[in-house]
């Protein structure tokens, strides 16, 4: 298998003003591009890497990658992961930015309340040092927000992503250079919690 960049489903300009048209195109084509094109030159001597899909080189901390490669693998095949999840749970649409579902009485019921869930998430999101993510998962069927460095990606600890945010500087500094937090508080108004139900339903 050949990795290749994932179409987008929606515009680079759809998701504006939270995320400007600029960053997005870099962002994807660019960022996420060289993910790719690095994932698949570190995998191309190893003909029985090629037919897995990305989920399976992560799994189980990349068990099943040689030594010789798993830093490789872990970045770059964690960044083609991760931003191939993030993509997918955006959206400018307003319907799909409804928060309600399964996954909402579930985090409603978990966290107390949607303010509650949403300044818990913001705050690990604020408190990544440097470059990595924020993340809401199913960890053995309960819900958990925790943070990875990096491109370390939930699903190499077992962890099913539903819900995650890029913090690395690239993802918003165009926009909103040092101002994390306002990147953060814009990052509500484009979740699709239509998809991330549908994750949740398939876990």
């Amino acid at each position: 298998m050949v990795f290749t960049l994932p179409k987008l489903s929606y515009a680079y300009n759809s998701l504006e003003p939270a995320i400007d048209a600029k960053t997005m195109e870099i962002h994807h084509n660019k960022h996420h591009q060289a993910y790719i094109d690095n994932l698949n030159k570190a995998i191309e001597p190893f003909k029985e890497l090629q037919d897995k899909k990305v989920e399976e080189l992560l799994a189980d901390n990349l068990k099943i990658v040689p030594e010789s490669i798993k830093i490789a693998v872990k970045n770059h095949g964690g960044g083609h992961a991760n931003h191939t999840f993030f993509w997918e749970i955006l959206t400018g649409n307003k319907k799909e930015n409804e928060f309600k579902g399964k996954i909402a009485d579930l985090i409603k019921k978990d966290f107390g309340d949607f303010d509650r869930f949403k300044a818990a998430f913001s705050e690990t999101a604020m408190k990544r040092f440097g470059s990595g993510w924020v993340w809401l998962v199913s960890n053995n069927k309960k819900l958990e927000i925790y943070s990875t460095a990096n491109q370390d990606s939930p699903i190499m600890e077992g962890k099913k992503p539903l819900l995650g945010l890029d913090v690395w500087e690239h993802a918003y500094y165009l926009n909103y250079q040092n101002k994390r937090a306002d990147y953060i508080a814009a990052f509500w108004s484009i979740v699709n919690w239509k998809k991330v139900e549908e994750i949740f339903k398939s876990v």
